[in-house]
This record gives structure tokens, sequence and C-alpha cells, in this order.
């Protein structure tokens, strides 16, 4: 049966009155039914998936879901004074009434679930939970995430569910076997090896190889398996995966279909040497948060666009006041967990800034889509004036290539500013193979003045935000800060690096 849109009379009404009741105590929220069940309930009912439903049909499942699990936080006294002090204490009867929540930033999530966890509906002594880090790459201040057990191996399914049907079934093609591996590992309390493999765990028709970070020796090995292969990794672990062609036959080669990146951007030049070395390679996004996991999937390798997984959370990109952007606008990206009952967390913002894109209408999937911009955090302070990370690095390159001195996209394989508040320095660093051979060509290039011009005429072209005062080339010129352009190996302490193998765009030396 195909997707149909949701009257009245539909039974997903009742089968909604009966399976997302108001629980009032804790004893009731243990009782309470999977949201997980409810959705496979909701497709049997309907005849087909969550995901070829209609968006209005998606929507009234969605809402309801909402203000259950605004009831459901309500039971814990500090979400309960956080939601009256915001609507009251009526029910939640429409998305703008869930909209006046306010937004759970980095700081409010660290202080409902580290430490004590006082936001927790149900308390971790009643077990059945696991506990995983973030590093605070962004906002600097570690916090923890804590899922229920039952409801992280519901995401994974509901997830790998999604994946098998919408990405690996398109790229890993044949009747033979299929694997799909990830190169991500757990230490420190950082669980992304464990929740990235329980998705990919859970994709059907696939054999799935938790491999961790792999040496030349193992990752070769991997690729004599027979059939097509999907790895998935961050983006310093994936670009290595380009230097490791040599020695492969052509058939192992052709053997690497999907490569899946995660925390990062991979330049066009690791890029192209990606695709040189594997001639069947589609290179994709997954889009993932420790506090959410698994939010945006890249479905096309041609386009930037990212994908959410209908059922899985809802997710907003807003403004400044907490409300939806436009298609086409920049906002904040917003999550709300569907799934779990015992720890919701309402409205996180997850720390991303990302542009609303027109929702995916296709006969077996309807969306909402979006696409990346960059870190919330990734702006740099010149004494009062706040500038644009990667504004400035877009301005940066487009001088540098039309004054004929550098394409940073053909030589980067990593890239970053590196900040010194307190010795007022202020250097973009370029990870290049190349980087011994280009420094005396691009110092000739540049001339007397060195790199400074430049950077000055790409951070006025990137200017954020004023803060009533005057910020141009002259202010920039006169602020006492040294500007330049540092090329270096790009395995080597020349980028700075977090205790995961991520290479912030940004970087506060002091």
């Amino acid at each position: 049966m195909g997707a149909q849109t949701i009257f009245i009379e539909d039974p997903l009404l009742p089968l909604l009155e009966k399976s997302l009741p108001i629980p009032h105590t804790i004893e009731d929220v243990l009782k309470l039914p999977s949201f997980l069940s409810i959705l496979r309930h909701a497709e049997t009912v309907l005849g087909c998936s969550f995901d070829e439903m209609q968006p209005d049909t998606q929507a009234i499942l969605t809402e309801r879901r909402l203000a259950q699990l605004v009831e459901i936080a309500r039971i814990n006294p500090v979400w309960r004074q956080r939601i009256y002090d915001a609507i009251g204490d009526g029910p939640i009867g429409s998305m703008a009434d869930f909209q006046a929540l306010p937004l759970t930033d980095k700081e409010a999530f660290a202080d409902l679930f580290t430490g004590a966890r006082p936001g927790m509906v149900v308390p971790i002594e009643r077990h059945g939970f696991q506990v995983v880090a973030s590093g605070g790459t962004s906002s600097g201040r570690p916090s923890e995430t804590v899922y229920p057990l039952d409801e992280l191996q519901d995401t994974y399914e509901w997830a790998g569910a999604f994946m098998g049907r919408h990405m690996m079934r398109r790229h890993l093609s044949g009747n033979g076997p299929k694997w799909v591996a990830t190169t991500l590992a757990d230490y420190q309390m950082w669980s992304s090896g464990t929740m990235v493999g329980g998705v990919l765990q859970k994709i059907l028709g696939v054999n799935y190889i938790g491999a961790g970070p792999m040496s030349r020796e193992v990752f070769q090995l991997m690729m004599s398996y027979p059939g097509p292969k999907a790895i998935m990794g961050i983006t310093q672990s994936i670009a290595l995966l380009a230097s490791f062609a040599e020695g492969l036959s052509q058939t192992e080669r052709e053997s690497f279909h999907v490569a899946l990146y995660g925390s990062g951007v991979l330049t066009p030049r690791v890029r192209a040497d990606l695709k040189d070395a594997y001639p069947n390679l589609k290179i994709l996004s997954y889009f993932a948060a420790t506090q959410a996991e698994t939010i945006g999937l890249q479905l096309d390798p041609d386009s930037s666009v990212l994908t959410t997984i209908p059922g899985l959370h809802l997710v907003e990109i807003v403004d400044d006041d907490g409300r939806h952007v436009d298609v086409d606008q920049e906002g904040e990206l917003v999550v709300t967990r569907l799934f779990g009952n015992a720890a919701p967390v309402l409205r996180y913002k997850v720390g991303d800034r990302v542009i609303r894109r027109a929702d995916r209408r296709e006969a077996r999937l309807h969306a909402l889509q979006f696409e990346y911009v960059g870190r919330s955090g990734d702006f740099m302070h010149i004494g009062d004036t706040q500038y644009s990370a990667a504004r400035a690095l877009s301005s940066i390159r487009e001088e540098l290539v039309q004054r004929q001195i550098l394409d940073i996209d053909a030589v980067a394989t990593g890239l970053q500013f590196q900040i010194n508040r307190a010795n007022r320095q202020f250097h973009l660093v370029i990870g290049a193979v190349e980087a011994n051979e280009l420094l005396p060509k691009v110092a000739r290039l540049l001339g007397p003045e060195g790199s400074a011009p430049i950077i000055i005429t790409a951070l006025t072209r990137s200017l954020s935000v004023f803060n009533g005062l005057e910020a141009n080339e002259a202010s920039l010129a006169r602020s006492g800060y040294s500007f330049g352009i540092r090329l270096v190996e790009p395995d080597g302490p020349g980028l700075v690096r977090t205790s995961v193998g991520k290479v912030p765009l940004v970087v506060d030396l002091a």
C-alpha cells in the first residue's frame, strides 16, 4: 500500500491515544511501551514504512510523541520548572507550544546530565543506562550523555534500517557478500565506536567489521575480502585511506564503494586523492552527535544536502528566537530525541550552524533536509570584533587564487585558524603533503609584505559582528596582531588535534 494522509477517522489516531498515554510517576514511565514499537504498529496499520508516510501523517505522530515527552519530563522537578517558566502547566497542543520551550544549550545540558544528573526522569540508580562522554571540542567543557540501554538498541535498529534502505542498497550492489566497517574506537568514555557500530550492525544484508584505527596491513586484509565495502570514520581516518591503496589489486581498489566521514570536512584535495585511489568510491557524510547519535545522512554523493531519519528525532533549524527558519535560511541545529523515556532531552542545541533545505519529497521518502555550515563556536575575536571562520576561510581561498599564489583546495589536507591572543598572533595553518616544496614558492609570490594584507582583506570581507566599533583593514592593521599563513606537514604537530584526533577549525592557543 502506498503512503497516505491521516484524516480524523483514520485508524492511527485511536492507536496514538492508546499507545502514547500521559505518565504521572516514574513507575508509569517504566511501564510505557517503546516508541519503536509504536512506530512499528503505525507502519502495520497504514501498510507502509514511516519514511513513506505523507508529512502530515508523520507530523501527527511526532507531535503526539512530543506532547508525551514533555509530560514525561515534567515528572522531573528541574524539567518541570523549566517548562513551567516557559509555558506554564498546560499541555502541549501544537508545535508552536513546543517551540515556546527554552533551548537546551551545552551548558544547560552539562548541568542536567553530568555530576548528580538532576535532569534524569528515572534516576541512574534504577540501572539500565549507558553514560558516554563528549570531549567539549567546541564549548571547552566536557559533558556526559545518559542513554537508556534499550533506547540505544531501538535507535540503532531504526537508523540502521534507514541506512540500508536509502544508502547501502544504492551503493553496495551485487549478490555476493557486502561489508560495512568503522574505524572509530572507544576510549576515555568516548563511545562513538560502539554507538556508530551499533547502527552499522543493524543494516540488513551486510557484514559488519568493528575495525578501529587501521594499519595499512589490516586495511589491505579487509580489502581482500570479496564484495563491495563501506567504511565509516572521522575525516582524518578516511583521508588516510588514500595512502593505503598502494599494493592493492585493481579488483580490491574497485571494491571500496562508500566512504562515510563524520566530525569535519574533507578538503577537495583529499576527495580527489581518494577517488584517484578507488575508482568506484562515493564519499558521503554521516552527521551525528554524541548527544543524539545519527542526525543526518548524505544520500547523494553529488549534493552536500543531509537527510534526516524520519521518526528518530525532531530536527529543528531555528533563529535567535528559537523559531523555525524558512527554506534556504541559516540557523542553529536543534534536536529532540524521540526515542527513550527515562532521560528525555528537549530541544538540545547541538552547536552547529546549518542551512535548511527543501524537504525531500519522493515516493518512498519524505524527510527534512539541511546543509552543514560549521560549528556555532567557529568565530574568531580580534579586539572587540567577531569574525566568522568559515567566511574568512572562503575569502582567503578566493584572494589566494585571484592573486595566483596558492590554490588551497588543491593542496590542503587539513586547515586550522590558530589565534594566540596573548602574543597577538593570527595564523591560518594549512596541512599539505608538499608543504616543504610549496613554502619557498608561496613566500616568493607573497613578496616582502607576506600574507598579512591578504588575511586582513579577507577578514574584513567576512565580518560577522561590528559590536558598535569600526572594523576595517586599517583597524586590523592597527590591532597589534601579526597575521600569517603557515604550511605544515599534515601529520606533524603543526595542526592542533583533540584527544580523539579531530582537527578543530578554530583553536585559541591562549
